[in-house]
């Protein structure tokens, strides 16, 4: 049933649900997308060498990705309120011990501990979302939550980068844990309980809900197919040192290059969410897809660049990555069944950090430095990065596919129905 553009989409309470989501996924993110703009100062601070450096970075994804596959049994046992706020505390700590690491060392050990609570946050707000929005309206919903991603290149990382300048690296991580914890604050005190799943599944210990969640051909193919999605990762460690020195840009024009970029994502991704739900989600995808791999393609061939086609062809590449990543996180909520959503979630997570944590490992062995300090073969990564793109595009049509044909066996819910108790008491 399409959307009638006069009708109020959301309640009041929804809307907050968005919105602290958000907010959450802005601190989690940003704990992650700090460390590429990090990534000149901290291979300059401790010494280290581009290997080295997408080890630390890999070291995150790596923990999040077990940590996920261990939660994977227990995701649908728990309320999920609770649930999140356990994982993001823990994930404050780890942010914290970054925040006073001394050493390359130190600050893998902390970067692991993060990565262990860090990596589950995404996979429980996903199940949330699953759990409180019909699929109907799910792409605005993702497209509202993508923009955490924008927010922290506008806000986050150019201010992390004059903290780092002006105070040192430790700085970028004391900011996200102040804001994570105010985040989690107001998520303990407002938020409401999520638990209706628990019905379900209430005689599934955890163990057989993991090896039946695994056992499902349908949902293994969805792994594989949001595993190709974590290709991005091969680039994002090295864009700054790319930026700097193979475009040529100075670290003065990095933080208005990530304003900039972040700005045009933070408009593209409720648009993006809006025509995902009004043409299809997998139509948004293809297109924005071809689209992300031409621009990758050229910019990772770029040499000396002056600042403004550098910024251009940069927000050309987020703002690709962010119409497609929203109709593909849509579009992956619809897989799994109620009672398997946390578990399948979790194991989602899991699975694309690990591949996220290949990726990068990966760009680290392939990329290298030059006597001048620039990098070497990061057009090669761009060239590995199209080529798994275009999989990922067969691959999202056999899912949405599979999708369909679920959504005409069983009807979708009509968009002002309220779908779960939380919003019982809510005026649409």
């Amino acid at each position: 049933m399409p959307l009638k553009s006069k009708e109020k989409v959301f309640t009041g309470y929804q809307i907050f649900v968005i919105a602290v989501l958000s907010f959450m996924q802005f601190a989690v993110i940003l704990d992650f997308m700090v460390i590429s703009p990090l990534g000149v100062i901290l291979m300059k601070t401790l010494s280290i060498t581009p290997s080295k450096f997408s080890l630390a970075v890999s070291a995150y994804a790596f923990s999040a990705g077990a940590s996920g596959l261990l939660a994977a049994g227990f995701a649908d046992k728990f309320d999920r309120k609770r649930l999140l706020l356990f994982f993001f505390s823990g994930f404050l700590l780890g942010t914290v011990l970054c925040a006073i690491a001394p050493t390359f060392e130190l600050l893998l050990v902390a970067r692991i501990v993060t990565g262990i609570f860090g990596g589950v946050i995404g996979s429980v707000s996903f199940a949330i979302i699953t759990d409180l929005f019909p699929m109907q309206v799910r792409g605005r919903v993702m497209g509202y939550v993508q923009m955490s991603f924008s927010a922290s290149q506008v806000l986050g990382i150019p201010v992390g980068l004059w903290l780092a300048n002006a105070y040192g690296w430790h700085a970028c991580f004391w900011m996200i844990a102040a804001i994570g914890t105010v985040a989690g604050i107001v998520i303990a005190i407002k938020m409401r309980p999520v638990r209706e799943h628990l019905t379900l599944n209430i005689d599934r210990n955890a163990l057989h809900h993991l090896v039946a969640t695994l056992s499902k051909p349908r949902y293994l193919f969805g792994f594989l197919t949001m595993s190709t999605l974590a290709s991005g990762f091969m680039l994002m460690p090295f864009g700054t040192a790319f930026a700097t020195q193979n475009l040529g840009l100075t670290m003065d024009q990095l933080p208005l290059l990530f304003l900039i970029t972040g700005l045009s994502t933070i408009v593209v991704g409720p648009i993006a969410g809006k025509i995902s739900d009004a043409i299809g989600k997998n139509r948004l995808f293809i297109f924005a897809t071809l689209a992300n791999l031409i621009v990758v393609a050229i910019y990772t061939n770029m040499g000396t660049t002056p600042f403004w086609i550098a910024c251009a062809i940069s927000v050309a590449i987020w703002v690709t990555s962010t119409a497609r990543m929203i109709p593909a996180g849509a579009l992956v909520t619809a897989i799994p069944e109620k009672e398997d959503r946390g578990a399948y979630m979790s194991l989602n997570s899991a699975i694309m950090q690990i591949s996220g944590g290949i990726s990068t490992v990966i760009a680290g062995l392939v990329v290298t430095q030059s006597p001048a300090g620039k990098l070497v073969h990061y057009d090669l990564l761009g060239y590995l990065v199209a080529a798994i793109m275009l999989v990922s595009v067969a691959l999202m049509y056999f899912i949405n596919r599979s999708i369909e044909e679920k959504s005409h066996a069983v009807p979708l819910p009509d968009v002002s129905e309220q779908t779960s108790p939380e919003f019982a008491t809510e005026a649409s």
